[in-house]
Parts: C-alpha cells; structure tokens; sequence
C-alpha cells in the first residue's frame, strides 16, 4: 500500500486492537463523545484526520508569543512520518508508546507515525510519569523532559525513545547516559511538522560524545542562516516556504547544526554575546526551582545579565556562580513568586519579565 493520508495501514493497531478507516472514524467519535480528557484530543484530531480536507487544523506551542493556529497539509505529515520511520528503521507491527498531549504537533505526529507505517500504537494519559505496562517491550515512544527525567529508571524496555518541546537538562543527560535505550533529542517546531533534526544524547561509540553531539538534520532538509545567525530551514516536502527560526545556530556541515539560544533571549554586555540557554545550563544542577537568565539596561555595559527565580526569596549562596564567567554572573537577583507559562507549560520568558515590568 503507498503511504497516503487517505489510507489506513492495514497493520495499524490501537491499544491492541486493528482499526481500518471506518472503525476509525468511529472510535474518533466515541472518544470525543465518552472519552477521557486525553483520549477527547486524540478524537478530535482523528476526526480532523479522517475528514474529507487537505489539510489539518495545529496549534502552535506558544513559546515565543502568542499561539495561533495555522493549516498544515496532511501530505507534509504523511512525509514526516515516513522521514522518522526511515531514520529510525520503523517496521509495521512494531509497537510504540504515546505518552504525548494530541493537541501539538508532537502528539498528533505519534498517531500519524502509527497509522501510515502500520505501527503497534499503545495510547496512555500524558502525565509526569507515565503508566505503562513495564512488562511489554517498545520499539519506539517520545517524551517531554520532563516525562523522560521521571522515567529515566524505567527505560529497559524501549529501544529508542525521543525528547522534546524543552531544553534537555544536564541532569536528564546524566540520568539516562548508561540506559539501554539510544535517546535522541529532537529539533523542530508545529511549522516544520514535528522535528526536522536529531542530536544523539546518549550510547556513544568510541570516538563520540556528548560535547561534539550535533543536530544532524533528516532526508531532504537543507540548512542555512540569516543575517542573524539564525537557522533557515529550507523543506519543501513540509513547507512550501523557507522557515525562518529565531535560533542562533552554528552549522558544522550541511547535515550539522549546534543549537546555541534564541535571538530574542541574546544578552549583549560590554560588548560580549552571552546566550542565556547555555549559561542556564551550567546552572541546572545547583539551583533547584525553576529560573531563567534575562538583561536590564545598564549604564556602563549597555546590558547586564539578570536572573530571574520562581519563588519567594531571591536569596542565593554565591558559590552557584563559581563555574560562570565575568559577564555571565547575574549582576541582580530578582523572585516572581509564579513564572508565567504557554500554553504547552512552557515558561514564558516575555510574559513573565513584562509581569516584573522589564
């Protein structure tokens, strides 16, 4: 059968049991109609899936201003599919894990995967930790890092997992570096249908490691930057038109990219560059809320670095900062009692330093 969204693989399964396109269609409307919370999203996007357009309806995630919803074709999904399950060498009737909300791209490019490459698809609620059955095997499952920080001790039965929709931490890196399972991290937004690129977080060959770990990009995708530095993406089997990031990337090939932070977040003090991603990173393992690096005007060095805690107290003991360098140290210190967040639980960085009235 040719890989087509009008189609139905005839080895696709549902919580163990075979669908064609009518039963489907059925179970879509059952699970809008009696569903749980979770299991209403997955219908409402089938039903979407199932209809007679061109084209899905997707919210986008939010992480850099205000959602919206924008039309991506079915046929650039059913690509994305086949692109991920050729990378990963994905067989019909092999079984995978959807642990993922169905109302963002990621979690709908689960379904997808499974009913276009005829895959074994088990569906449980989203959830910090995941219940599963520990005693079935999976070729295939995606997490948030959250999800994956919590399940890290509970890996032995997947073969490949993914993580996405956040920055993976050098704690989770740590966790899951003598697992069984390869993690990949993945690189892709609603716009370019799921992830785009993959960096390999863990199972190193000899001559490989975390620290020359890049994203290397899938089939057909061509790289590039802007005046910016920021990365292009040129994918015409996903979008008709050239999608241009806000990321500030380093391009080591044509098929390698290192992802460095977002434009907007760039902090420029006495003329250094600082990227508030990386310098959160050195900072993960002592501070234990959630907190991010920002900049206010400053008189000497145009900008200074801040750092922005979620809590009462913005009391911290000095020493976190003894790996930073002289322009990363925060210059202030300043507590939001509640960080502002996306609508995908994301922290949202503007919103937040608007509430503090920066």
């Amino acid at each position: 059968m040719i890989p087509n969204y009008t189609n139905v693989h005839v080895r696709f399964k549902l919580d163990g049991f075979n669908y064609k396109f009518d039963d489907l269609m059925e179970i879509a409307y059952s699970y809008v109609k009696e569903g749980m919370p979770y299991q209403q999203k997955l219908g409402q996007f089938l039903l979407q899936w199932l209809d007679d357009k061109d084209y899905v309806i997707v919210n986008t995630s939010g992480s850099t201003g205000k959602p919206k919803k924008i039309k991506i074709k079915k046929e650039a999904m059913v690509n994305s599919a086949i692109a991920t399950g050729d990378f990963f060498n994905l067989k019909p009737g092999d079984k995978v894990l959807h642990c993922l909300p169905s109302n963002f791209i990621a979690g709908k490019m689960m379904m997808v995967r499974a009913i276009i490459l005829g895959l074994e698809l088990d569906m449980t609620e989203p959830a910090a930790l995941p219940s599963i059955d520990y005693e079935k095997d999976y070729t295939f499952c995606a997490f948030t890092p959250m999800q994956l920080k919590n399940f890290a001790k509970y890996l032995l039965n997947i073969k490949t997992a993914i993580v996405g929709g956040g920055q993976v931490s050098s704690t989770i890196i740590d966790a899951i570096k003598d697992k069984k399972p390869v993690v990949y991290e993945t690189y892709g937004m609603t716009e370019t249908v799921s992830h785009i690129a993959l960096r390999k977080l863990n199972n190193f060959k000899d001559s490989e490691s975390i620290a020359t770990s890049y994203f290397k990009t899938l089939p057909d995708i061509a790289i590039s930057q802007d005046d910016r530095g920021c990365l292009v993406i040129n994918a015409p089997q996903l979008s008709e038109k050239k999608v241009i990031t806000n990321d500030i990337v380093k391009i080591h090939s044509k098929t390698e990219f290192e992802w460095l932070g977002r434009y907007d977040n760039v902090i420029n003090s006495g003329g250094i560059k600082l990227f508030p991603e990386q310098i959160e990173v050195k900072l993960q393992n002592k501070i234990h809320q959630r907190f991010f690096m920002a900049s206010k005007p400053d008189d000497t060095l145009g900008q200074k670095a801040i750092l922005i805690l979620e809590g009462k107290s913005n009391q911290l003991d000095q020493a976190v900062f003894e790996d930073l360098g002289k322009y990363e140290k925060p210059k202030e210190i300043i507590a939001i009692p509640e960080f502002v967040e996306t609508a995908s639980g994301k922290v949202n960085r503007r919103r937040t330093l608007l509430a503090l009235g920066l």
